[in-house]
Order: structure tokens, then C-alpha cells, then sequence
């Protein structure tokens, strides 16, 4: 099989957090190896694990915007984005904005406040 990687990937058992959705829906999982470029992620299941995800890995407090580039049963192939561009992190910080809207109105209507 051709290695077409960027760069080598460091073997490690790192455990990670799959940001799957808007809504904050997570995945645990365990980073099997990974590099400047990508990882190769394993879920319990990888069934419904959509193309884009946010892997965070806390060992290395950090966390990777990812899309999948292969799948091997329960194991996941992920390309590291280069970076966000201003117009996505703004959209993303927008939505986060009118979400804590949200949630601060439906807190003060159950604390008898709104």
C-alpha cells in the first residue's frame, strides 16, 4: 500500500473526543497515530461518525478540525484542515452567540424570570 501522508505519523494511544454535530453531540475514541497532518481514530462503533468532525485530543490540549479520508471497520482515516478561514470561524462564533442567546432566555423563563 502507498503511504501518501504529508509527513510520519507518531504511534500513540492518546484518548480523544469526537465533535460530531453543531449541537455539541460527542464520540469517545482513542488516537492510534497521528502527525502535524492527520490521525487514524478508532470509535467503539465508527456507524454514523459523519465526514467532517472536531477531533480534540486532551493530552495534547488541542483540537483539530478533521475530515475522514478513509474507514476500516471501526477505524477512521482524518485529514487535519489547514485552517479555518475568517468567514467559517465567524459563521461558527455567530451561531455559538445566538445559541447562548437561546439558552440564557429558556434559563430565566424556568427561574421564574422571564
Amino acid at each position: 500500500m502507498d503511504d501518501r501522508r504529508k509527513s510520519r505519523r507518531d504511534k500513540v494511544v492518546y484518548g480523544g473526543i469526537a465533535a460530531v454535530n453543531e449541537r455539541g453531540s460527542t464520540r469517545d475514541c482513542v488516537v492510534r497515530n497521528i502527525s502535524d497532518h492527520g490521525a487514524s481514530v478508532e470509535f467503539g462503533s465508527a456507524a454514523g461518525v459523519p465526514e467532517q468532525i472536531a477531533l480534540t485530543v486532551p493530552r495534547k490540549a488541542r483540537t483539530y478540525p478533521s475530515k475522514i479520508v478513509w474507514r476500516r471497520g471501526n477505524t477512521v482515516g482524518l485529514a487535519f484542515s489547514e485552517s479555518a478561514d475568517a468567514s467559517e470561524l465567524n459563521e461558527r462564533l455567530r451561531k455559538s452567540e445566538k445559541k447562548k442567546r437561546e439558552l440564557q432566555r429558556k434559563i430565566k423563563v424556568l427561574l421564574g424570570e422571564g
